[in-house]
């Protein structure tokens, strides 16, 4: 391998850091900037860094960014870093760092591992198999809880074995939690009304607050039990890769404030992400295995105070995308949803219950794209009465029943199967904190009653949002769907016989109530009902 020089006192990227990662973006996408043959070179970014997938390696370059938390600005810190990057990584993906190499520049090109002064570093890895990463995994429903058992086990061993010491003890401590708690209220205030609403921002807040106080004794006893340990600090779903070792990859090497800390609060950043991947029982099977495994009891005390924390350091850092122009405006538009999904999580959490979603309205009104829209918003399971209601029949979803209104399944004995069959469906999911959005009409009050008796028998908060749009529009829709293979069998007649059963909305004490227009765009609609729900 070349030999690795240190930085030179003329770094490219000390005049212009911006051009310099755009250089480093052109150069590293070419095949031949490689030692090894490649015919194709894939760039993905993050705020920090640059990820090039060539062949069997990827490797990673950091962008030159001081961002407070992390300071990337000078080309020895990048260097001194990478190596610390591989040193904490094969702690728990010993085969996959392969290490340090460098970057040089021949006759104006840039090339990676070839002879010359380094004018950048990268971290070199073996590509590990996408489809065994545990987010995608969760995506496709092939994860299961003999899954959450091998994390649970790699895990809690890794804790017991982490590196603890006086200095690292000290991050324990209630000073160091309640700065990174504020911290994280401070650096989320610019992005106010853009991704966390004001209501969130200071009911989160007060709960972080009144969490502090509650569980101080507790906080301190775990400084003192020796649960401060030298963590993974970034461990989400994606950082996940279920090969016969579970490899658990890309550590936080940039700042020990957010590497250094409690056990649980490692434990709570993947339960959380696990939530946010609509897999609430995955969640709560990983928290008991490794509760279980460690005998930390702990943990299932202090986690809804640390899933809270945890996703909102996640909606923070989405958000702090908002504002870098290195990544594409449509990737900013996608940060700034995900973070609004991650505070909303945190919401949950400190409300401490579960989230039923009731959709109402009459056929065409948009109800389906709302309520799918809103599961990836709310980190919620959508259920649909068009396709409950069919399955209960023996039909397909695609399958067409065209009887008449009031008649067949679509008659008030079948309609009442259906709906009980859907709070079934939802009751264990919001039971375990999770959310669950109903997409029915719920014309009737009663039928709204009755799911607002599975809310409170669930310790749930319910919410309705009643979806309307103008006679017109909701005729062009029908015809429209006439011709579609969706799982609706919504027409003129169904209309004309849901309009004239319909009840006024008539919400009880606890509920929260929107109702929108949806003959606006779905982008237009989904923000209205962010800013009220």
């Amino acid at each position: 391998m070349p030999e690795r020089r240190s930085c030179s006192p003329n770094e490219p990227t000390s005049a212009n850091p911006i051009a310099w990662t755009e250089r480093l973006a052109r150069a590293l996408t070419r095949p031949e900037a490689y030692p090894h043959g490649v015919n194709r070179v894939d760039m993905r970014q993050t705020q920090m860094s640059l990820l090039f997938f060539a062949g069997d390696f990827v490797y990673k370059v950091k962008k030159p960014v001081n961002l407070g938390y992390l300071d990337y600005s000078t080309l020895a810190e990048r260097q001194r870093l990478c190596h610390q990057e591989v040193l904490l990584n094969r702690r728990l993906c010993p085969d996959i760092y392969l290490g340090v190499v460098p970057i040089t520049e021949q006759a104006g090109n840039l090339r990676l591992e070839a002879a010359g002064d380094a004018v950048e570093y990268a971290v070199k890895m073996r590509l590990l198999p996408q489809d065994k990463m545990l987010d995608q995994l969760i995506t496709s429903g092939l994860a299961d809880q003999s899954m959450m058992q091998r994390i649970a086990a790699r895990v809690a061993l890794f804790h017991s074995s982490a590196e603890t010491s006086p200095h690292i003890t000290s991050f324990g401590g209630i000073a160091t939690i309640s700065h990174n708690t504020n911290e994280n209220f401070s650096q989320t205030e610019p992005f106010i009304g853009r991704t966390i609403t004001p209501a969130t921002h200071a009911s989160l807040r007060l709960y972080a607050n009144a969490c502090l106080g509650q569980h101080r004794a507790l906080l301190q006893q775990r400084v003192d039990e020796g649960r401060i340990r030298d963590c993974h600090g970034d461990l989400h779903a994606a950082h996940v890769c279920m090969t016969e070792d579970v490899c658990i990859y890309d550590c936080i090497e940039f700042n020990e404030r957010f590497r250094y800390g409690d056990v649980a609060s490692e434990v709570a950043f993947l339960a959380m992400d696990l939530d946010r991947l609509r897999s609430t029982a995955l969640s709560r099977a990983f928290v008991n295995s490794y509760v279980g495994m460690s005998g930390d009891n702990g943990v299932a005390t202090l986690l809804p105070f640390y899933a809270c924390y945890r996703a909102m350091v996640r909606g923070k850092v989405e958000g702090f995308k908002l504002s870098d122009p290195l990544i594409p405006r449509d990737e900013r538009h996608a940060a700034t949803w995900l973070a609004r999904t991650y505070f909303e999580l945190a919401r949950r959490y400190a409300a401490g219950s579960g989230l039923l979603v009731l959709m109402s309205g009459v056929t065409a009104t948009g109800k389906s794209l709302v309520a799918s829209r809103l599961g990836e918003l709310l980190a919620g399971s959508v259920f649909s009465s068009d396709v409950v209601r069919k399955r209960l029949a023996g039909l397909q979803p695609e399958e067409r029943a065209y009887e008449p209104f009031g008649h067949g399944i679509y008659s008030s004995a079948w309609t009442r199967r259906t709906y009980d069959e859907l709070l079934q469906l939802a009751t264990p999911i919001l039971a375990d904190g999770g959310c669950v959005i109903l997409d029915a009409s719920f014309l009737r009050q009663a039928e709204r009653e009755r799911a607002g008796d599975v809310a409170a028998g669930t310790n749930s908060r319910l919410a309705l949002i009643e979806c309307n749009a103008p006679l017109e529009v909701l005729r062009a829709r029908l015809a429209t769907r006439a011709s579609s293979r969706g799982a609706s069998d919504g027409r003129a007649e169904i209309l004309t016989g849901q309009m004239d059963i319909k009840e006024p909305v008539q919400p009880l004490p606890g509920w929260s109530y929107v109702t929108i227009d949806t003959s606006s765009c779905i982008e237009y609609v989904m923000e209205e009902i962010w800013r009220q729900i």
